[in-house]
């Protein structure tokens, strides 16, 4: 392609970034600064090989380091200020990606309820979705007679459970995520299975009437683990969405485009699973607290994991 040929092509992009860059403050101007880094360095690529112009190479070359400076000192700045990051950008980052999150939330929650229905009135229905050992497993977890409610206690102490629940909510979510370079189809059989051991557990133990013990263990960290796997999901199926519409990138640029998209969520998730594991191994695994301060409990943080979800929504405008 000849130089004219090429800047009529490509010059109205690199006129956008040059009026993103004179006021990066504006939401929709950082974002298109960040969609457009690779696909800028891609074009100082190309002119350098074709030797096109230097005052071409020159302008194109001040443009990716002003977009670098400015790209890096947005991140160092959220790195930073933790505050902003937990009150505006993992908030927004969700409603950005509402409709990954209502797919991942219908995946997960709908065949969950699916079992969870047929195991609570087919008392063998539990068997065609958990073999044996693990249904006494569970029912040993939730036996009303248990000295500790829960998974079965691999340590002595809370804080070795602590972080023995950490590990377990991480790989969980890391599958939900990474699911995604499959196209998407890993995240989303993730779900779908982990919908249904859920579902087919809850229903199964609610016919065997332990209700006492089952849900005022879940109800409490439940409101941030469930919500950080549905999170996680879709941020895995942003990855499948960006693998199946590549637009102008390449896959694998495409691939980091939206794994840069997905960042500030993947920031929020990890401290969601922390602090679902702090519940889980403090909090939903005592037998002392009655059960209505677990209700009550549980009740206030679904509703403020919910509130703060959904507060995303007033900071998409600024």
């Amino acid at each position: 392609m000849k130089q004219h040929d090429f800047e009529q092509q490509h010059r109205p992009t690199w006129q956008l970034i040059e009026n993103s860059l004179e006021n990066p403050a504006q939401e929709d101007n950082s974002k298109i600064l960040a969609q457009h880094y690779l696909l800028l360095c891609q074009h100082l690529a190309i002119a350098k090989e074709r030797l096109y112009d230097a005052a071409l190479v020159e302008r194109l070359n001040g443009l990716v380091l002003a977009l670098y400076r400015e790209l890096y000192r947005y991140r160092a700045e959220t790195r930073l200020n933790f505050y902003a990051f937990f009150k505006r950008d993992f908030p927004l980052a969700i409603y950005r990606h509402r409709y990954f999150v209502l797919l991942a939330f219908l995946v997960f929650v709908l065949p969950g309820l699916t079992a969870g229905a047929w195991t609570y009135f087919d008392e063998e229905a539990v068997y065609s979705i958990l073999d044996a050992p693990e249904v006494r497993q569970v029912e040993r977890m939730y036996d009303p007679e248990a000295r500790k409610l829960g998974r079965e206690r691999e340590a002595d102490t809370d804080i070795f459970m602590f972080g023995f629940y950490i590990k377990n909510n991480i790989s969980v979510a890391f599958r939900c995520f990474a699911g995604g370079i499959v196209l998407g189809i890993g995240t989303l059989l993730v779900l779908f299975f982990n919908g249904m051991f859920i579902g087919s557990v809850a229903g199964h133990l609610t016919r065997l009437d332990y209700v006492e013990t089952f849900y005022p263990f879940v109800v409490g960290h439940g409101s941030f683990e469930l919500t950080a796997i549905v999170f996680s999901g879709a941020a895995g199926l942003r990855l499948g969405y960006a693998l199946v519409n590549l637009g102008q990138f390449s896959r694998l640029d495409a691939l980091r485009l939206a794994g840069r998209d997905v960042v500030p969520m993947l920031y929020g998730i990890f401290l969601m699973l922390v602090i679902a594991a702090f519940l889980e191994a403090f909090w939903s695994s005592s037998t002392t607290l009655s059960n209505e301060v677990k209700y009550a409990v549980g009740a206030l943080l679904w509703t403020l994991v919910l509130v703060y979800s959904c507060s995303g929504r007033r900071y998409e405008s600024r």
